[in-house]
């Protein structure tokens, strides 16, 4: 029994009795809804929880590419949701739309499945008499347990770090030179090959098999357009406009996309990790198509006769009658739509493939398009005391941006450090499996929240009948120097590296905590004070805003992640101590940056909160 498996289940059933309990006070339909955005979860965590490694290890990009195309790919999954949304909303209606969105969801998540043969890294050496040889790079394992090999003559040497092992080894030295250790005396290479760098051509890809993994990172990322938005929508439609259980069931339902996420990284990370990369994409692609069964048939798998539990007014199309009046022959609105969601996954499968400045481009001119049509919107229509609130929503999204930058290193940066540089504890102990997956680690943070989650609402409650609730700009103020505090914890636990330049796994967990605290102190306010401060007639353009903040976070935090990039020689990093020593400098200088922002706005946050008129 593996004790990362033991301690997730304890840790559900300690959380979600209550959970249920509770959820049986509210609309039938919230059960269908948990559910489904559950498994829309775990799909989508479960594959990004291997992604970085998946980029590093099986296709072999280089560390700055791989964290360049996560970010990218992130990036466009926190964008399409403005699609997605605005064509639910005009046509299609929400239900219709998370049921098109998980399709494509399934069919990606099912073809990153098809991983096909792994890149393939060589070293041509040329010796002094001219005589080129071609010597493979062999690879064992994944992550943690990966080993890299290379045949020379009749010995197979091992590509390892700096420390004694026995038999031939291979390391990187101080000043980049190729050094085997055990090489025999009569070995077609020499015992040290300067400037490695020169000898070690561009890997060797399928250019088919990449073409169906960007096919697959397009379907998912339109997929998540055509669902995210939509589903969170529906939830407020199962409740009257003043029914005192909504904010209660944005919380259950709020458990359930955690809950999603924490299994995720648990099983999705450890099937990758130990079976092969296309169990762990698998494993997600079949918990989207259980989300897509519940959510079609509006009511639990286990049900199979009775009325469906989402009702049928919830999700509708605006004008269904539009919906179907034909356009093009047999061709009407809905065919239309869907047919826009296919093109999108083209334009996406170009876009997730191009350069890091095309990208930059669409999102830069898209903050511009933001801002311009903000300030035209405060200076034309608004009040003065309007003016005052819409300029603070933009203060926070500003600063949520700063947050998620770093809070999404977890998935590039923290994945890899926890990969590379942590003690990760392997063996049994008794009938208990001890070893813990890197990509497991991915499951601290949603653990914490369904835990910490119950704590804070209750912490939150409390503080308010006390009076002393802390306003919603020092709630930021807080998650910011919360996920600043988290890196410096990480650079602490760096003096406590072993020989093998390691961190104590502690030291992780602990910046993972951090990092949720502060998630707490703002994700969950953060959708509910735009739509506060923001008038009725620019809601919608404000919550278009706080998604492309998020997609503006995203490709930033992808830049950041580059700054940790270490070299390395079929994706096996040979010098740890400088790796580690990169880490100790880029996590210094962004926790910095946090804790100073965050001190910043939280003493002035006395001063904005004025801007709220009693929003904030």
């Amino acid at each position: 029994m593996s004790i990362v498996i033991l301690c997730g289940l304890v840790v559900t059933l300690a959380t979600c009795i209550p959970v249920f309990m509770q959820m049986r006070n509210h609309p039938k339909g919230l059960h269908i809804l948990f559910f489904a955005e559950m498994w829309e979860r775990f799909s989508y965590y479960g594959m990004r929880g291997l992604l970085i490694f998946y980029l590093t290890q099986h296709f072999l990009f280089s560390d700055s590419a791989a964290s360049s195309q996560y970010g990218s790919y992130t990036a466009l999954v926190y964008l399409l949701p403005l699609l997605g949304g605005f064509l639910a909303d005009k046509y299609l209606g929400n239900r219709k739309a998370i049921a098109f969105g998980a399709l494509l969801l399934v069919a990606g998540h099912l073809t990153m499945g098809f991983e096909g043969e792994p890149a393939k890294s060589y070293l041509n050496y040329t010796n002094q008499n001219g005589v080129s040889a071609k010597y493979e790079l062999e690879v064992e394992g994944r992550t943690n347990s990966r080993q890299v090999f290379i045949q020379v003559g009749e010995q197979r040497c091992a590509f390892v770090p700096r420390i004694p092992v026995e038999g031939c080894y291979s390391h990187i030295s101080e000043d980049g030179a190729l050094v085997f250790t055990g090489l025999a005396a009569n070995a077609p290479l020499p015992q040290i090959i300067e400037n490695v760098d020169q000898y070690l051509g561009e890997p060797e890809r399928s250019q088919f098999h990449l073409n169906i993994f960007f096919l697959a990172l397009a379907l998912i990322v339109v997929g998540v357009g055509y669902l995210k938005a939509n589903i969170s929508s529906i939830v407020g439609q199962l409740y009257e406009e003043k029914d005192p259980r909504r904010d209660g069931g944005f919380t259950l339902y709020y458990y359930g996309i955690n809950l999603g996420s924490f299994w995720a990284a648990i099983l999705c990370g450890y099937l990758g990790e130990t079976v092969g990369w296309w169990a762990g994409f698998g494993l997600a692609g079949i918990g989207m198509l259980v989300g897509w069964l519940v959510f079609v048939r509006r009511r639990l798998l286990f049900f199979t006769a009775g009325e469906p539990q989402l009702p049928d007014h919830v999700g509708a199309p605006p004008n269904p009658e539009q919906l179907t009046k034909p356009i093009f022959g047999a061709l009407n609105q809905e065919h239309l739509s869907y047919l826009i969601g296919l093109v999108a996954v083209l334009v996406v499968w170009f876009v997730v493939q191009a350069d890091d400045q095309f990208l930059q481009t669409i999102l830069t001119g898209g903050v511009i398009v933001f801002v311009a049509y903000l300030v035209y919107f405060m200076v034309k229509r608004c009040s003065m005391r309007e003016s005052m609130e819409l300029t603070l929503a933009f203060i926070l999204i500003v600063m949520s941006v700063v947050f998620w930058t770093l809070f999404e290193q977890a998935g590039s940066s923290l994945n890899q450090f926890a990969e590379r540089s942590t003690q990760l504890p392997s063996g049994n102990v008794g009938p208990l499996d001890m070893t813990v997956n890197a990509s497991q680690i991915q499951s601290f943070n949603a653990g914490f929240i369904l835990i910490l989650a119950p704590v804070f609402a209750a912490l939150w409650a409390f503080l308010d009948r006390m009076k002393r609730n802390p306003n919603t700009p020092l709630k930021f103020g807080l998650a910011l120097v919360q996920v600043g505090l988290g890196f410096w914890v990480l650079v602490w636990g760096i003096t406590y590296a072993d020989d093998s330049y390691r961190v104590p796994l502690v030291f992780l967990a602990l910046c993972y905590l951090l990092h949720t605290t502060g998630e707490l102190c703002l994700s969950p306010v953060g959708l509910s004070m735009i739509t506060k401060l923001s008038p009725a007639a620019i809601v919608s353009f404000m919550m278009a805003g706080w998604f492309l903040s998020g997609s503006m976070a995203q490709f930033v935090a992808g830049q950041i992640a580059k700054m940790t990039a270490s070299d390395t020689v079929a994706g096996q990093v040979l010098n740890p101590k400088a790796a580690l020593e990169t880490y100790s400098d880029v996590f210094w200088n962004i926790g910095l940056w946090a804790v100073i922002l965050g001190v910043i706005l939280g003493t002035s946050s006395f001063y904005l909160k004025r801007l709220g008129h009693g929003k904030a």
